[in-house]
């Protein structure tokens, strides 16, 4: 579907969508035979993945971001395919994810193999799924080695208060924005209904990988935007919080990426994709939405 077409239809696509997604059958527990998402089971994970919110929420302030934005923004650590990425990603485990511990191509092709599958004629849904997590190469040496706290996780805007309903809030108090006057405020230095495109959102893979995809001249529409973006938001997709921020464009974003987190939290498992078997559709894909080499 065209870039002009998704956007025009995306109220009624979306309605679909809700229909649609039913074909998808969501597992119960995860990999480790726990709650998906659940950071209260008592284990060794569990127990890690708290350590790495703790360093997440006292140093994401919103210096920090802007300098982070500014570093990122120049484009400088390489040149390389899409697919040359997705290879990249094998040696990645995202140590804050509590439901599983594969590398994260298989996390990639999992959800957008369940997205294709469900939504056969969307086919900008299934590359946003293979690429939305591109941008944990952070992790990676030739950029930067960046911590883990740097690039995955809940992500939230810096510049405003930081809202209970994020994980582990209590670590928010050791952050030196959390005692700042001018950024500790509900609104902060933001307006209401001035647009997510307006927040300075926490540093990480989503925002690096959505400021790519501009920098490369992405054709692909504004709701796979949105949702490479946000799909780490968990504060607002799943629990309403800094919603005075959104304006109309946003409260459409939000209905593709509602169906999106589905596919992106419930289709990982320990059932591994044939990698080369759906190659060749997916390098369809990235010709398509993407030049054969991308400035990162």
């Amino acid at each position: 579907m065209a870039t002009v077409e998704v956007a025009k239809n995306m109220g009624q696509s979306s309605e679909t969508n809700d229909e649609s997604s039913k074909g998808f059958d969501a597992p119960d527990t995860n990999a480790f035979g726990h709650s998906f998402r659940s950071y209260d089971a008592e284990s060794e994970r569990q127990k890690g993945v708290e350590e790495f919110y703790k360093q997440q929420h006292i140093n994401q302030t919103y210096d920090y971001v802007k300098k982070m934005r500014e570093e990122y923004g120049k484009f400088n650590k390489g040149e390389m395919s899409i697919w040359e990425c997705c290879e990249l990603l094998n040696s990645v485990v995202d140590d804050s994810d509590p439901d599983l511990d594969e590398p994260q191509i298989q996390h990639l092709l999992q959800s957008a193999e369940a997205i294709r599958k469900d939504f056969p004629d969307e086919d900008w849904m299934h590359l946003t799924a293979l690429i939305h997590d591109l941008g944990k190469i952070l992790l990676l040496p030739q950029f930067g080695s960046l911590p883990q706290w740097a690039v995955v996780g809940d992500t939230f805007p810096v510049g405003c208060a930081f809202d209970k309903s994020n994980v582990h809030y209590k670590y928010f108090e050791q952050n030196p924005d959390f005692h700042n006057p001018k950024y500790n405020t509900k609104n902060g230095i933001y307006e209401e209904g001035c647009g997510l495109d307006k927040l300075m959102m926490s540093w990480g893979h989503d925002d690096y990988m959505y400021m790519v995809c501009l920098a490369n001249g992405t054709t692909l529409p504004p709701p796979a935007l949105f949702i490479i973006r946000y799909h780490s938001f968990y504060p607002l997709h799943r629990e309403g919080a800094y919603k005075q921020f959104m304006n109309e464009s946003d409260h459409e974003g939000l209905k593709w990426l509602h169906t999106f987190n589905k596919y992106d939290l419930y289709s990982k498992s320990k059932v591994k994709v044939d990698v080369e078997k759906v190659k060749p559709y997916y390098m369809s894909l990235i010709n398509k939405y993407f030049p054969e080499k991308l400035k990162w």
